[in-house]
């Protein structure tokens, strides 16, 4: 490719139009590399020497729009590091004087007074304001997994989420969101952490420490997802991944044998346990309790 093109490309954030293409190509070499793949499709119009992922995309609206164009919702959860939902479809909002149409994998919002921020370079809704906005579309248990992975990345706090909630009052869904922002915290490790959090909640479980520490005769510290210190109760969350890793298995069975030792019981959940079987999940937890008191 011509060393103009690439100065293009680099000056553009990697895409540049049908023209600039075909003035600095000509239009034999620009629709042979349409054909062979060298340059790919990005919105109609807007081509790159890339496979088109989030970046090469929105910068391919900006130079659409003419304009930086915001971020929102899952793809500004995203940017911030806290969307839970693997958001694939780009939220953007429209850059104010231009207009933009919504295609495959691009959907337009209209979000007035909407404040902003900005990350990594693009605008951006606030991040308080993202999480809200995001957690309202989403089911209770998804939705406290937005709220606890929003403060766990430090972007914003408690705080900031009440007032960008306060803002969005009589908006579809935030009567539930703000009765989750007492149960939001920044020690939920995982979506489903969180989701297992909300299970113990709404089954009237007692509020467990989260990421407890506990030292253990060898002066080892063990952390645990949930814990009940008075009654010496662990739970774990178990997701599927580690089981394939033999140090993290071998790990597993140390932080076990060391919480015996201590007259510590663990119990583990999994996916199943906390999706499709949570009266059961609440009904262990609580023999158990009940059992260590006694």
């Amino acid at each position: 490719m011509p060393a103009e093109l690439d100065d293009l490309l680099v000056a553009q954030g990697g895409v540049a139009t049908t023209g600039q293409l075909l003035t600095i190509l000509g239009r034999a070499a620009f629709e042979a590399g349409v054909r062979d793949g060298t340059l790919a499709s990005v919105w109609t119009g807007v081509y790159s020497l890339a496979e088109p992922d989030p970046h090469i995309r929105l910068a391919g609206l900006d130079l659409r729009a003419g304009a930086p164009v915001p971020i929102c919702l899952g793809t500004a959860a995203a940017a911030y590091g806290f969307d839970t939902e693997d958001t694939v479809d780009l939220h953007v909002l429209t850059p104010e004087g231009h207009q933009l149409r919504a295609a495959d994998g691009l959907i337009i919002h209209r979000r007035d007074g909407a404040p902003l921020s900005t990350v990594d370079g693009r605008p951006a809704t606030e991040p308080a304001w993202t999480a809200i906005e995001v957690a309202r579309t989403l089911r209770r248990p998804r939705a406290l997994a937005t709220l606890d992975a929003a403060l766990r990345t430090g972007t914003c706090d408690l705080r900031a989420l009440q007032d960008a909630a306060d803002r969005q009052a009589g908006r579809r869904g935030i009567v539930a969101v703000r009765d989750l922002l007492p149960l939001a915290s920044p020690l939920a490790e995982s979506p489903m952490e969180s989701e297992s959090r909300l299970v113990m909640h709404d089954g009237g479980l007692p509020a467990p420490e989260l990421q407890y520490e506990i030292l253990d005769r060898s002066w080892r510290t063990w952390r645990v997802d949930f814990a009940w210190p008075a009654q010496r109760l662990a739970v774990e969350y178990d997701g599927f991944d580690w089981h394939s890793d033999p140090e993290a298995f071998r790990r597993d069975r140390q932080k076990r044998a060391a919480l015996l030792e201590m007259d510590w019981t663990m119990l583990s959940i999994v996916g199943d346990d906390v999706r499709r079987r949570p009266d059961a999940l609440v009904r262990r937890i609580e023999l158990e309790l009940m059992r260590r008191a006694a």
